[in-house]
């Protein structure tokens, strides 16, 4: 049976899984961050997902992420008394920045807070968390298995075939 999805004005809602691209350019935590700078030139695209072995996916990659490679380090406002640094802020912050600046491995630059969404959801869906979250792309997935990927520009050319 096939599933229809009727917006509030009876119409017609696209689902992800119509305009997701299967063919999903992805790596793992253990490939280097030069394989992904690869990668997005050879293939023309601003991210990948990360999986790990089941294929669920553990992170994403893109070139906001490689681009902070080069972004000045801000060190914690500090003072000194006595030879021992007193921060005036947490060096947490810090601490991550200078890991990801110097990452060489995939785990150490991927963010690891992704959104995904099931390949059952509307377009509508999709759209909405782009632009509520400020993301260019989402994974997406079935029962937490990556099935495909939707960027910004797969819902512009879905709008413009209706």
């Amino acid at each position: 049976m096939v599933k229809k999805n009727i917006n509030m004005k009876g119409g017609y809602q696209m689902l992800v899984k119509e305009i997701m691209n299967r063919d999903v350019i992805t790596v793992t935590e253990e490939n280097t961050v030069e394989d992904v700078i690869k990668l997005l030139l050879e293939h023309n695209i601003s991210g990948v997902p990360v999986i790990n072995e089941e294929k669920k996916v553990v992170g994403i990659v893109t070139e906001g992420d490689i681009i902070f490679r080069s972004k000045k380090l801000q060190i914690p406002t500090y003072f000194t008394i006595l030879d021992s640094y007193i921060f005036l802020e947490s060096t947490k912050n810090f601490e991550n920045d200078l890991k990801k600046m110097v990452a060489y491995k995939v785990t150490d630059i991927m963010t690891k807070k992704v959104f995904t969404v099931e390949q059952e959801a509307t377009i509508e869906d999709i759209a909405t968390l782009m632009t509520t979250k400020k993301i260019n792309r989402i994974p997406i997935v079935d029962k937490g298995v990556l099935v495909g990927i939707v960027s910004r520009r797969d819902i512009i050319k879905a709008y413009a075939k209706e």
